[in-house]
């Protein structure tokens, strides 16, 4: 099925109901084409009454183990869903925006059922309220089973926008007093971490609208500016001016952003020719 540009779809100003319906439409769809997937789709979609409903349900049969069964995980999921709703409204913009910047994401349903950093994501909004909320115990225990799972290690502190798109994800770090902004897209093998044992505030602040690459490493208490772009494989020791791509390593500027948020339009590519070491 060809995917609709985001002007036909106009997925951006769609509300959290008109999200859900049409998840509830693909579901339905596929349920009739692939009769051997309509039990799953009606457990994981159809039988529910809302995406908040079915989020709790979706990370808590990914989550269970012999350890903490589904119905305690929904359980979890539900109070941090009750009572911080903007985790849940985060979530519907993180899938909008796997939706419109992943060329291989053409309905909504895929990353809520299959794409693990979409998942690993919506884990970790729920470890963080836990952190935030004095139960560190059970948030630290989240992000063990979260990193077994998706092999995507965020610590529960790590403060975490909304509209972000982690593309693939294995293997992406985060450190805990890390902060993403909204609208940032991280791809695979990305660390944002310190630089040794130094204590306190000592890991990256990526702003809104920020594109890091495959296997990127952006280490210490540095800020990495709105709009900017860290190209594949650099390691970026010091703070990346607002709109400027970096690439290298260590990671120098090589040139000013053409998009104003290259996390939306996903283009890695920088002009080689004002590259230098």
């Amino acid at each position: 099925m060809a995917k609709p540009s985001a002007d036909q779809s106009n997925v951006v100003a769609l509300s959290q109901d008109q999200t859900w319906s049409k998840m509830r439409i693909e579901a339905a769809s596929a349920a009739a084409s692939e009769p051997v997937l309509a039990s799953f789709l009606h457990a994981t979609i159809l039988n529910h009454e809302s995406f908040e409903i079915a989020l709790s349900y979706r990370l808590a049969q990914k989550l269970s183990d012999p350890e903490m069964n589904a119905m305690l995980w929904r359980e979890v999921c539900a109070e941090a869903y009750r009572r911080a709703p903007g985790i849940v409204d985060a979530g519907l913009y993180d899938l909008r925006a796997v939706f419109n910047r992943d060329p291989a994401c053409h309905e909504f349903m895929q990353p809520f059922l299959y794409f693990k950093g979409y998942l690993a994501l919506q884990a970790q909004r729920v470890a963080n309220w836990l952190w935030r909320n004095d139960r560190q115990a059970l948030a630290q225990f989240l992000q063990s089973r979260m990193s077994e799972l998706f092999a995507v290690d965020i610590h529960p502190a790590t403060k975490i926008g909304k509209g972000v798109f982690f593309d693939h994800a294995t293997g992406i770090v985060i450190g805990e007093t890390a902060e993403i902004g909204d609208d940032v897209s991280i791809l695979q093998n990305v660390t944002l971490g310190g630089t040794g044992k130094d204590e306190g505030d000592r890991h990256p602040k990526i702003r809104r609208g920020a594109l890091i690459s495959v296997g990127a490493k952006v280490l210490g208490n540095i800020v990495v500016g709105e709009g900017a772009k860290i190209a594949a494989g650099s390691v970026v020791l010091k703070d990346v001016e607002p709109h400027c791509t970096v690439a290298g390593v260590p990671a120098k500027p090589v040139g000013a952003c053409q998009d104003t948020s290259p996390s939306e339009t996903m283009d890695q590519k920088f002009n080689y020719d004002t590259y230098s070491i």
